[in-house]
């Protein structure tokens, strides 16, 4: 079966999107009945799969659903086959982000002691720890301020 049939299809760019649901006949009841309903529906649904491209080309099929693990193993496999063009991960990258946003942290949270002279020799030591207190602070209030919205957002779900 050929999928996909275009003179600019390349392996390496493009995007489809899959969509599946459960199949229901015309004439049937479409809401779905909760099992706490005391439903005693032991019908099995066939699935329907429905597949498109950006360029107006659409394919469906309507699978078993005796048949469905075997057709999402079929379908893994081909996705696996097809997705040879993809870079592997970075990790060695992946590690020193990690890294950076630790030390980021950990320079949020570390305490600055301010020291030093007001006037003469440590001047300008007291002076960057001043100016680092005072980011800290602000980075500090901006993550709470985040933290909180994240909570309402929560709640609010």
């Amino acid at each position: 079966m050929h999928l996909v049939d275009h003179e600019t299809t390349r392996k390496d760019a493009g995007s489809i999107w899959l969509t599946h649901k459960r199949l229901t006949h015309d004439g049937e009841d479409l809401a779905m009945k909760h099992e706490n309903e005391g439903s005693s529906d032991t019908r099995e649904y066939s699935c329907l799969v429905q597949l498109r491209d950006g360029h107006g080309t659409k394919f469906s099929t309507k699978v078993d659903s005796s048949q469905l693990l075997k057709f999402q193993a079929v379908y893994g496999s081909l996705l696996k086959a097809s997705m040879t063009t993809l870079r592997k991960r970075d990790k060695k990258r992946e590690r020193t982000r990690q890294d950076e946003a630790t030390k980021r942290r950990q320079k949020m949270t570390a305490p600055i002691i301010l020291e030093g002279h007001k006037r003469g020799k440590g001047r300008r030591q007291r002076q960057r720890k001043l100016k680092a207190l005072v980011k800290q602070q602000d980075s500090q209030k901006k993550f709470q301020e985040r933290e909180e919205e994240r909570k309402k957002a929560d709640i609010a779900l």
